[in-house]
């Protein structure tokens, strides 16, 4: 539980406080010169707020998206499901891999975890979720060909402003992530509304500002922003203060493979489904003053509502009012082993307070990262902590992990059993750059990831 508090601060009572000055200095750099356009733009973002507000809890659970895995081949039925993606950010893909087989890989691990009673996990007393990173499960999991064919599938649906930039959304790598078996009655799992993937870093120039990826909405243009454009994330360092949770990979979208039945109130997934209105809002509060009739703050605070150096974004409906999350955050639709939940890396999402199900809520974190430069030198020192069992270089690792974990499959074991997709996911063999057919640009990030795995 430790480690849960340092990553969201709300957990051991802490409050949002003012930063640094420096973060002052940084809130007006980024306005100057737009302060009437960005004031301007806040008030038509509360008013599409109110729309959406009343929108969500009007459609509740029924506003996300969903298409079976067999039905990708329907045009229809993607295009529908496309549109809906690009304004939700999240989504469910039914039937992923069949029942028998997720349900077989949940009693995989259990006895995995039986096995190796000295697997850890938080709350310790109690795991919701486990420290484990390379059990036969998650592995196979991973390397599953329609886990990996709907990771392609749902990247996409991302685009690039800049033909030349070094990205394949078309070769899915694999981020060893860890699991959940959230037990009924459990209450210290508790997750509140957050967004992973740095908090600070999104207002700072050195961070997301590499990129420029929020320019437009500090410009007062926030309808213009577009949260699907992938080149601008190339160069974000998104965990500036190395952070118990950052993450080191694009991700581009976050998402889990479902090992159980879970539905609202059991332990489930809850997201605010309007990506581009939260982003927008949650960015641009820090420059407004409540006391002030939601006015330019003047003098600026170093105030970042909610966010904390090294931690997570953290939202709430005291600091972040007109969200209106108590009707904003619904629950994923209920889903069933085998399906795949994913949303966008922007997304707010929580977790129910409190398992109030039946049987345990099971699910296996596999997100969808692409192919690039960044992402190949993540996977070259991943490559290693799996060859020696330790936990992922993204995870704490002050332990042996699962260096001595009898039936933890071996390097050895995986080049023979797995195809040869799923070992270049993997990072254990050469992508195919001289490939006939293969784009130019393809080609091009492909020769580099081979060069930094040390393929060339």
């Amino acid at each position: 539980m430790f480690m849960l508090r340092r990553v969201f601060p709300s957990l051991s009572g802490a409050t949002s406080s003012p930063l640094p000055p420096r973060f002052a200095d940084l809130k007006e750099r980024l306005i100057r010169g737009h302060e009437r356009e960005v004031a301007e733009s806040w008030h038509r973002l509360l008013a599409t707020l109110q729309y959406k507000r009343h929108e969500l809890k009007a459609l509740g659970s029924r506003i996300v998206p969903e298409i079976n895995f067999y039905d990708l081949g329907d045009v229809g039925k993607r295009t529908d499901f496309r549109d809906a993606l690009h304004k939700t950010g999240v989504a469910v893909i039914r039937s992923v891999v069949s029942e028998k087989e997720a349900l077989d890989w949940k009693d995989l691990v259990q006895r995995y975890i039986k096995t190796n009673p000295s697997t850890k996990g938080f709350p310790t007393e109690n795991p919701a979720v486990y420290e484990l990173y390379w059990s036969p499960s998650q592995i196979l999991a991973r390397a599953h060909p329609n886990v990996l064919r709907i990771q392609a599938f749902l990247m996409s649906h991302w685009r690039s402003a800049n033909n030349s930039a070094l990205i394949s959304t078309s070769n899915p790598l694999s981020y060893a992530d860890r699991l959940r078996i959230r037990a009924p009655g459990d209450a210290k799992f508790a997750l509140g509304p957050h967004i992973d993937g740095g908090s600070c870093e999104r207002w700072e120039e050195h961070g997301y500002g590499l990129g420029a990826v929020y320019n437009a909405i500090m410009a007062g243009n926030w309808e213009g922003y577009d949260p699907w454009e992938a080149s601008c994330r190339l160069p974000v360092k998104s965990d500036l203060y190395n952070g118990p949770g950052g993450c080191s990979m694009f991700r581009m979208f976050q998402a889990w493979l479902a090992m159980s039945e879970v539905e609202d109130g059991e332990g489930h997934l809850m997201v605010c489904p309007m990506i581009k209105e939260a982003t927008a809002y949650f960015l641009l509060r820090p420059f407004f003053s409540a006391v002030d009739n939601w006015t330019l703050e003047n003098p600026t605070s170093s105030l970042l509502q909610g966010a904390v150096p090294a931690n997570c974004q953290e939202l709430n409906p005291s600091l972040h009012p007109h969200l209106g999350l108590e009707n904003t955050m619904v629950h994923i639709p209920r889903v069933r082993p085998g399906d795949y939940v994913a949303w966008h890396c922007d997304t707010i999402h929580a977790v129910d307070k409190v398992h109030r199900g039946a049987s345990d809520s099971s699910v296996m974190y596999i997100p969808a990262c692409p192919l690039t430069e960044a992402n190949a030198e993540y996977l070259a020192r991943q490559r290693e902590t799996f060859a020696e069992g330790l936990p992922a270089p993204d995870f704490p690792s002050s332990d042996e992990g699962e260096s001595h974990h009898r039936g933890r499959l071996t390097p050895e074991y995986v080049m023979k059993n797995i195809s040869m997709e799923a070992q270049r996911a993997m990072g254990l063999v050469a992508f195919p750059a001289e490939a006939k057919g293969v784009l130019e640009q393809e080609r091009m990030v492909m020769r580099r990831a081979n060069e930094i795995l040390g393929f060339a």
